[in-house]
């Protein structure tokens, strides 16, 4: 009988990342046919899965509805459900769920706005962030300061970064007056405050930076700051079909 890695069925039911499911397992928190489990544990569906006690509903892929929304997130917003600051979450307005909770595919900084998308699914979440996949995320940016040609060669071919080497994929002029200009840059990694610590690299200062794409998702020009909307069916296979699922 074919089996599956116990963080991937996990993640599939809504708990979590697979990379979050997998710290669960390597804290005992996860037990099969009660014995605790550990990361090389792989399943059939049919045991006993218990988290923190609790019998978990084990269901095929072919059971689960995946949903996934897009929400345009405004700036001051943080992208974690809890915030010692009480600063206002991205969590806080997004719809309820019968089963499982939402899990954010990616990050934006507190001072970013635009596509943030959530889904009910941890392992189309986990392969959507995965590097192998090098989906790309499309930015408006605003850029305060002169960007010459030398700079723009600079940033799409790579610049030495404190975690390493990074570039953009595509530039193109978005057009602008004075010293604040727009640009529209396209990266296929999701590294940490990547987009602006690129344009920092060059000492140029990001005034704002908008998420506008996320691989064939746009943001619509109809969504307003704060709002979301669910996805339809066409999109989600599209999504899956991308990263192999």
């Amino acid at each position: 009988m074919q089996t599956e890695k116990l963080q991937k069925i996990l993640a599939r039911a809504g708990l979590g990342s697979r990379r979050e499911m997998e710290t669960w397992i390597s804290a005992g928190r996860v037990s099969v046919d009660g014995k605790i489990a550990n990361l090389g544990t792989r399943i059939t569906g049919r045991e006993k899965v218990r988290v923190d006690g609790h019998l978990l509903t084990i269901q095929s892929a072919d059971q689960i509805q995946t949903k996934v929304i897009l929400y345009n997130k405004p700036e001051g917003e943080i992208c974690s459900a809890d915030d010692p600051e009480g600063r206002t979450s991205v969590f806080a307005s997004l719809p309820g769920l019968r089963q499982g909770r939402w899990i954010m595919i990616g990050r934006l900084d507190i001072s970013t706005s635009g596509l943030l998308l959530f889904t009910n699914d941890g392992e189309l979440s986990h392969r959507l962030m995965h590097p192998s996949y090098e989906i790309e995320r499309e930015y408006a940016v605003r850029i305060k300061g002169n960007v010459d040609q030398a700079v723009l060669n600079r940033l799409r071919q790579g610049v030495k970064l404190e975690d390493g080497m990074a570039h953009f994929d595509s530039i193109k002029d978005a057009g602008g007056e004075g010293l604040n200009h727009w640009y529209h840059v396209i990266l296929k990694e999701g590294r940490n405050r990547e987009v602006r610590r690129l344009w920092e690299s060059q000492e140029l200062t990001v005034s704002r930076l908008i998420r506008i794409r996320f691989a064939e998702i746009n943001l619509p020009r109809n969504l307003r700051r704060g709002q979301w909307q669910y996805m339809n069916k066409e999109i989600i296979k599209k999504l899956r079909a991308t990263v192999k699922l």
